[in-house]
């Protein structure tokens, strides 16, 4: 860590009234440029490859690469420590005093979100921890859509990998301007349902909360009612030993796909995935109950996936950084692993919950003594009345 990381007190705010001299050496970076910064014009005749690379990187850039660190930031009037603090919640890399490695829509950029701070409209945690957030999906985002183009590529032309990877550099600027559009299209939509969820539908949902766990206030200073669910691929670990990388993939993506489907159609929200698990809630106990009961339908049905077990828990969560914490999740999770190969596990007081409901039968199981929550009392989740979610 640096000596201008160190120091304390320091702010954005107090930054913007002073932008220091170019000649003042803030920091001193240590070993060579990155690999993607180019320090000087290329020599001789660049390849028809390298022209499409560059002449791609321009279009997504903005303009050629034609400025340095300090003019950037001198620019956005704004030090060197606070446009590092910005360009690090994106995930850049760190660029010495001489790289040659910004454009004009950088600085745009930058100026864009610190007058966010200096609008009053954001604080500086604030502007970093949102900065940070569409630094981190962003970059699982590019990763995913250049791994699906390029295999689709493979699978469609019969190329091999290291040709298709090649090929895309011609084929992405045909694609640039519609996914873009795409992107802020569903960004938008995603902020409004996300604003009902957590602002608008988040008073109703702790009320609920309230009525299905009486005199449990253990959980009680979290701020949102969620129904939290796990769904866990049985013999995943086995299975992956037998398989190529290719057919692994084919297998994780199609049990990811199929779950995002059945959430969705849930009104539910799948929060991450890892590995041969998925992490879902919904902001009912009956939608958390529709959406799992799907889920283990669903692959007890499926030719190809083994099955899952599943586990649903209704009560308070903390929501932050895009994941979910508290003892609900932890439960939850628990629960899993004693939930058996197609069946759904939730706890006696999301039972609780659930008794008034017939589209729903509840089925307790024998107490078990799990780690952290001491003696339980697990219930089978099972169909009642209905025919539950409705998959096109």
């Amino acid at each position: 860590m640096s000596v201008e990381d160190q120091q304390s007190g320091e702010d954005l705010d107090q930054e913007f009234d002073a932008v220091p001299e170019p000649s003042v050496d803030e920091e001193t970076e240590v070993g060579p440029a990155p690999a993607s910064v180019q320090t000087g014009p290329p020599t001789g005749v660049m390849s028809a490859e390298r022209l499409a690379i560059k002449a791609l990187e321009a279009k997504l850039l903005g303009g050629e690469r034609k400025l340095r660190r300090r003019e950037v930031a001198a620019g956005a009037g704004v030090s060197i420590l606070s446009a590092r603090k910005i360009w690090r919640a994106l995930g850049f890399p760190n660029f010495g005093d001489e790289d040659v490695a910004f454009t004009e829509r950088d600085q745009a950029a930058l100026s864009r979100i610190l007058d966010l701070v200096r609008a009053g409209l954001l604080t500086e945690d604030a502007a970093i921890s949102v900065t940070r957030s569409i630094g981190q999906m962003t970059d699982r985002m590019v990763v995913w859509q250049i791994e699906a183009l390029v295999e689709d590529m493979v699978s469609e032309q019969g190329i091999p990998d290291a040709v298709a990877r090649k090929q895309l550099v011609g084929q992405l600027p045909a694609l640039v301007d519609s996914l873009e559009e795409i992107l802020v299209y569903s960004y938008r939509r995603q902020l409004n349902a996300g604003v009902q969820r957590l602002a608008v539908r988040a008073e109703a949902g702790l009320q609920a909360s309230e009525e299905g766990r009486e005199g449990d206030e253990d959980d009680s200073p979290l701020p949102l009612a969620r129904a939290v669910g796990f769904a866990d691929l049985v013999s995943y670990t086995s299975l992956s030993r037998r398989m190529n990388e290719k057919t692994l993939a084919q297998l994780v993506q199609r049990f990811e796909n199929k779950c995002a489907e059945i959430i969705s159609v849930g009104g539910g929200r799948l929060v991450k995935t890892v590995g041969d698990e998925v992490l879902y809630i919904a902001e009912t106990p009956a939608a958390g109950a529709e959406i799992s009961l799907a889920l283990a339908q669903a692959f007890t049905e499926d030719e190809i996936l083994p099955q899952c077990r599943v586990s649903m828990v209704w009560g308070r969560i903390l929501s932050r950084l895009g994941d979910i914490y508290g003892p609900t999740v932890n439960l939850a999770a628990r629960l899993t692993t004693l939930a058996q190969p197609g069946t759904v596990l939730v706890d006696a007081m999301t039972a609780a919950a659930l008794g008034q409901d017939d589209r729903f039968v509840l089925i307790p199981q024998k107490s078990e003594n799990v780690r952290g929550f001491g003696e339980i009392h697990p219930v089978m989740l099972a169909r009642g009345r209905g025919k539950g979610l409705v998959l096109d």
